[in-house]
């Protein structure tokens, strides 16, 4: 648990989010691709998923490993826009607003999921909830003017 609480506070350092975003989601593409999908290096800390969905604006596959909070036995998932506490959406979460057909790959299955942008009262259940499982996020938010976006991604039964 020691080295959990660590992380925590490494992770919701200003530093780290300047770094973090150049790093890690790289490494995980990498080992998530070598071990054909069987293995996220950030998974080792918290669940992660690598989200598949089709760009905003030009259309085009886009692959991004992402921390999540798994629900209901892996029916279901939280993913939560921090984009590390920096200014900005990330970008996966306008792919998702504009195309939210989508797949992750969870535990080395594909899985055709839609998204949807939780809101309201809601929102502010998942986003308790979240606070619980990573309280990070709490610091991610405070560094930012904008609400973080949550979504909730679900199974479904159509390939993109």
């Amino acid at each position: 648990m020691r080295g959990v609480r660590f992380v925590q506070k490494v992770s919701s350092t200003p530093g780290f989010a300047r770094v973090a975003p150049h790093v890690f989601p790289a490494l995980d593409r990498a080992v998530h691709r070598l071990t054909r999908g069987k293995v996220l290096l950030s998974a080792q800390l918290l669940p992660g998923v690598v989200l598949t969905s089709t760009g905003a604006r030009s259309g085009l596959t886009r692959r991004t490993p992402l921390a999540c909070m798994p629900e209901e036995g892996g029916q279901a998932w939280i993913l939560v826009g921090s984009n590390f506490g920096r200014s900005g959406h990330p970008a996966w979460s306008h792919n998702l607003l504009a195309h939210p057909s989508a797949e992750v790959s969870w535990k080395g299955q594909d899985i055709p999921v839609t998204a949807r942008l939780l809101e309201g009262e809601e929102r502010a259940a998942a986003w308790k909830a979240v606070l619980e499982f990573w309280p990070p996020y709490a610091a991610y938010q405070a560094r930012v003017e904008r609400e973080i976006r949550v979504f909730r991604i679900v199974r479904s039964h159509k390939s993109r």
